[in-house]
């Protein structure tokens, strides 16, 4: 039986008949950041049912509890033709800064372009780590649909149903090249999530978090 933590939290009883049939709990509820904390600088607002990131560099994470051995969905758009995000995973403690989360947790990268960088800094990629085994990320204004794995030490990620990341901790990873990438090293089978506010030019719109177990 795997262990899930963030079922103490009264999974089914907290959910509505349709969220029990189809397993997700929904993290953002489409009005408030009840149960969510902003670090750093920039913030994230509600806006029309939408999350909107605002400035930068920060995240919001979700203060419920650690995830892992689940499936985490995250439903998003680019203000732009490309804006630069990201979904960060198995975040060892409570954050207290931004950079945190990037060196000790895994950032999702969502960013379609990466001008300047490598294609270890494209959407769907654990940030400077993996190459995209594709790349299916839509331009704003569309919506894509981002689904994150985590299976044990497993991570998959697909975008708008294609595979992009399949990684398992200590496969080979490139060396660090560039300040402001990751810190090396293996991530928790378990740690909080979050959604990254890059810059001022960056504007993204999260429409679902939402999380369900492993089958």
């Amino acid at each position: 039986m795997r262990r899930l933590a963030w079922l103490g939290l009264g999974l089914a009883l907290l959910l509505p008949a349709s969220g029990r049939d189809t397993g997700w709990k929904q993290l953002f509820d489409g009005k408030d950041l009840n149960g969510w904390k902003h670090v750093g600088p920039g913030g994230m607002t509600v806006e029309n049912g939408l999350i909107q990131t605002h400035g930068g560099m920060g995240l919001l994470y979700w203060t419920g509890s650690k995830l892992g051995d689940c499936v985490l969905r995250v439903v998003y758009k680019m203000r732009d033709q490309n804006d630069n995000s990201g979904v960060f995973i198995r975040i060892p403690v409570a954050p207290t800064e931004p950079w945190m989360p990037v060196n000790y947790g895994y950032e999702v990268q969502i960013d379609n372009v990466a001008p300047g960088e490598d294609e270890y800094h494209v959407t769907g990629t654990l940030y400077s780590l993996t190459k995209p085994l594709a790349r299916p990320g839509k331009p704003g204004p569309e919506w894509n649909t981002m689904e994150i794995t985590l299976d044990g030490p497993r991570t998959i990620v697909t975008v708008n149903g294609v595979k992009v990341t399949d990684y398992t901790e200590g496969q080979p990873v490139p060396p660090k090249k560039l300040d402001f990438e990751p810190e090396r090293g293996e991530r928790p089978t378990y740690g909080y999530i979050g959604l990254q506010n890059h810059s001022d030019n960056d504007i993204v719109f999260f429409k679902e978090v939402a999380v369900r177990p492993l089958k």
